[in-house]
C-alpha cells in the first residue's frame, strides 16, 4: 500500500507518520510538506531513516503535487494554515492553502485514481457552543474565524467532489489536540514553554473559554481506523471527552511544574473568540469501536516532560519570526482588567 501524507512535518501530521510506520511497517509512505514556519523536519527525526519513507518538499498549491500523488493508493491531508490568531492578522495564506490547496489535491487524486482521500478538519467549523449540548456530524457549519471558515470551505469542497464525481473521500473533525512536536504558538505548548521559563502565561479574556482536549496519539489512532474502515462520503467527529476551561489548563500546568499561579496574566480577548467547543463522537464509537485511551492528566504530564527533555527542539523553533509574533499577540495587548500595556516576559516574571 502506498500512502501520501500532506503536511507530514507539522504537529499532527508528523505524529501520524510515526504512528503509521509503527503500525503498518509494510506501507510505503511519502510525506509532502512545504516546510513553512510550523513544518519541521526535526519532527520526523528517526522516521526519515526508515527505508519505507520518502520526503518531498512541495506546496500543495503547486501543480507539481500531481506527480507526487501518481501511484498513491491513499492520501491523508493535514496540510493547512491552522492558527486562528494568524488568520485574524492576515487570511490570505489560509485561503490559498486551505481552500485552493485542498481543491488541487482533490483534482490530482481524482485524475490519478486514488482509492481514498481523508480530509483532516477541525471542530471549529461548527462555530461556538453555549453552555449545553455538543456538535454532531449533522450540526450546521457556522465558522467564526477566517481559519475555521477556510477549513469549512475545504470540507464542503471535499463533500461536493463526493457527490458530483463519486470521489472516495472522508472528512474528520477533531477537537483540540496536544502532545509532542506541537508548535508553541498553540495554547498548551505556549503555557508549558512560558511556565518552564518562569515567565508570564498570557490567557485571553477571563480564561473561561472551554475546549475539549484530545491527546494527539488518540487522534492518530482514530484517523488510522477511519482511513481503513470508515465509509466514503461520511463525516466523523473525533473528541477526547475532556472539556476544560483555559484558565484551569494553565493552572494545572503551573502545578505540575511547581510554578506560582501569579504567573497567569489575562490579556485582551481576540475578536470573535468562540466560547466553547464540544463534539459528540458517538458515531465513531458505535460504528468503528474507537474510544480515547489517554487520560488528560497523564497526557499533560508526559507532554510537559517531552518539552523539558527536548529543549534543543524548542529553542530551534523559537526563531526571530516567532518572537516577533509573540510580541504582537501578547506583549502589546492590553490587560482586560487594568488596561495597562504588558512590557516584556522578563519584567512580568519579576513582577509576579
Amino acid at each position: 500500500m502506498k500512502l501520501m501524507i500532506t503536511g507530514g512535518a507539522g504537529f499532527i501530521g508528523s505524529n501520524f507518520v510515526h504512528h503509521m510506520l509503527d503500525h503498518h511497517p509494510d506501507y510505503r509512505i511519502t510525506v509532502v510538506d512545504a516546510l513553512t514556519y510550523a513544518g519541521n523536519l526535526n519532527n520526523l527525526d528517526t522516521a526519515l531513516a526508515n527505508p519505507n519513507l520518502s520526503f518531498v518538499k512541495v506546496d500543495i498549491c503547486d501543480p507539481a503535487v500531481s506527480d507526487v500523488i501518481a501511484g498513491c493508493d491513499l492520501v491523508v491531508n493535514f496540510a493547512a494554515e491552522s492558527h486562528v490568531d494568524r488568520s485574524i492578522e492576515d487570511a490570505r495564506h489560509f485561503v490559498r492553502t486551505n481552500v485552493e490547496g485542498t481543491w488541487r489535491l482533490l483534482e490530482a487524486c481524482r485524475e490519478t485514481g486514488v482509492r481514498r482521500f481523508l480530509q483532516v478538519s477541525t471542530d471549529e467549523v461548527y462555530g461556538s457552543l453555549g453552555a449545553d449540548g455538543t456538535f454532531r456530524e449533522d450540526s450546521p457549519v457556522a465558522p467564526s474565524s477566517p481559519y475555521s471558515a477556510t477549513k469549512a470551505a475545504a470540507d464542503l469542497m471535499v463533500m461536493a467532489y463526493v457527490t458530483t464525481h463519486k470521489f472516495p473521500a472522508i472528512v474528520t473533525r477533531c477537537s483540540n489536540n496536544y502532545g509532542p512536536y506541537q508548535f508553541p504558538e498553540k495554547f498548551i505548548p505556549l503555557m508549558i514553554m512560558q511556565a518552564i521559563k518562569g515567565e508570564f502565561l498570557p490567557i485571553y479574556g477571563d480564561g473561561t473559554n472551554i475546549r475539549d482536549w484530545i491527546h494527539v496519539h488518540d487522534h492518530c489512532r482514530a484517523l488510522d481506523l477511519i482511513l481503513h474502515e470508515g465509509s466514503d462520503g461520511e463525516v466523523y467527529n473525533i473528541g477526547g471527552n475532556c472539556e476544560m476551561r483555559n484558565i484551569d489548563v494553565a493552572t494545572r500546568i503551573l502545578e505540575l511544574l511547581g510554578r506560582p499561579k501569579t504567573l497567569i496574566r489575562m490579556v485582551a480577548d481576540r475578536p470573535g473568540h468562540d466560547h466553547r467547543y464540544a463534539v459528540d463522537c458517538s458515531k465513531l464509537q458505535t460504528t468503528l469501536g474507537w474510544n480515547p485511551v489517554w487520560d488528560f492528566d497523564r497526557g499533560l504530564h508526559e507532554t510537559i516532560q517531552w518539552y523539558r527533555d527536548n529543549s534543543p527542539w524548542l529553542d530551534q523553533v523559537q526563531t526571530g519570526a516567532y518572537l516577533e509574533y509573540f510580541d504582537r499577540q501578547y506583549l502589546k495587548r492590553n490587560s482586560p482588567s487594568d488596561k495597562s500595556t504588558l512590557s516584556s516576559p522578563r519584567r512580568l516574571h519579576m513582577m509576579a
